[in-house]
């Protein structure tokens, strides 16, 4: 019996016909938030972050983070890929973080400040026995609008030498409105490539391509790079999933989940390019204020399974209509993690 959360047995249903044989024994979740609630800062939103992943969980200790493993994917191995969240205390989270991974054996990232002189970034990754890092577009100077912040402004060029030079990883949340088909997100994106090519980049949530009207050109442009790998984390849309593998191929995509939120109850649905999430009425407080966000009423939400499931659900069907194999389905799921973890030195 879960503790931590209610399975339903339309979950149990979910998973076994449509989750678990589509899945390798072993995983790998690239993209995983772990903190405690006594880290957060509550502060006024500034416009930069959506707020409803909050709802769902106060904070994610590592080990709920592996209990949530266990009650979503029995019969499976999940080994995470850890950093800190938003709004917290960096010091605070990041020495958690750290002490998480050398009580667990799980790989971490750090989760930079980009006011960070080289010196420290480094120092402080070598310390916490940190594969890399990763950053937030909130971070970037308070002056610089939301929609107007690059990834320059959070990730600035003297913090990216030194994850080339030590061939670490880079989480990347890409900022703007204009998600993966921003042009400036994608120059930057190139130019990431082309001028720090020992950087092991990771473009999360597909470059936050929640719906098809977020994609533009960016798969013409980015087919033509050759390192950059994209996790599936907190993403549910098959059609952006099946042009990231048509774009890419399977050896330079990612599972990730984005958890604690993958817990959340719900169907996202895409509306004139806006994504929302459909939960059961009241199940998330009050989100009538909230545009990615709408409450559902029996029978319609009865149907409703867990995030997680959803994603992977997406994936496989997108999987479907690509052709992938049993063997790009592992890699997806778990050797392109392990192959690129081992790359940074990780003895996991």
């Amino acid at each position: 019996m879960s503790t931590l959360f209610e399975v339903k047995p339309v979950d149990r249903r979910f998973y076994e016909e449509r989750v678990m044989d589509f899945l390798p024994d072993r995983m790998i979740d690239m993209h995983t938030h772990v903190w405690l609630d006594r880290f957060i800062r509550r502060t006024p939103a500034d416009g930069r972050s959506v707020t409803w992943p909050a709802r769902v969980a106060k904070d994610n200790s590592v080990e709920d983070l592996a209990e949530t493993y266990r009650i979503l994917f029995p019969g499976k191995s999940v080994t995470p890929l850890m950093f800190g969240t938003v709004n917290a205390d960096l010091d605070a989270e990041n020495a958690y973080v750290s002490d998480c991974a050398r009580k667990t054996g799980y790989p971490a990232l750090i989760f930079s400040d980009p006011t960070w002189p080289a010196e420290t970034i480094e120092e402080r990754i070598l310390a916490g026995g940190f594969l890399g890092a990763k950053s937030y577009l909130s971070l970037a100077p308070a002056y610089l609008p939301g929609n107007e912040v690059r990834i320059f402004d959070y990730f600035p060029p003297h913090q990216l030498a030194v994850l080339d030079r030590h061939q670490w990883i880079m989480m990347l949340h890409i900022p703007r409105s204009g998600r993966l088909k921003d042009p400036v997100n994608l120059a930057q994106m190139l130019e990431i490539e082309a001028r720090y090519p020992g950087i092991r980049v990771i473009v999360a949530h597909v470059g936050r391509a929640y719906c098809p009207e977020d994609i533009g050109n960016a798969f013409d442009v980015l087919s033509g790079t050759r390192r950059m790998m994209f996790d599936i984390c907190a993403n549910t849309n098959d059609v952006v999933f099946e042009k990231l593998i048509r774009a890419v191929g399977p050896a330079r995509i990612l599972f990730g989940s984005d958890m604690p939120i993958l817990r959340m109850r719900m169907k996202r649905i895409c509306e004139k390019g806006t994504y929302v999430n459909l939960v059961p009425r009241g199940l998330y407080g009050d989100i009538s204020g909230d545009k990615n966000m709408r409450d559902v009423d029996p029978p319609d939400s009865d149907s409703f399974t867990f995030f997680m499931y959803e994603e992977i659900e997406a994936f496989r069907r997108a999987a479907e209509r690509t052709g992938l194999s049993k063997s790009d389905i592992e890699q997806v799921f778990y050797r392109n993690a392990m192959t690129l973890l081992k790359g940074t030195g990780w003895k996991g």
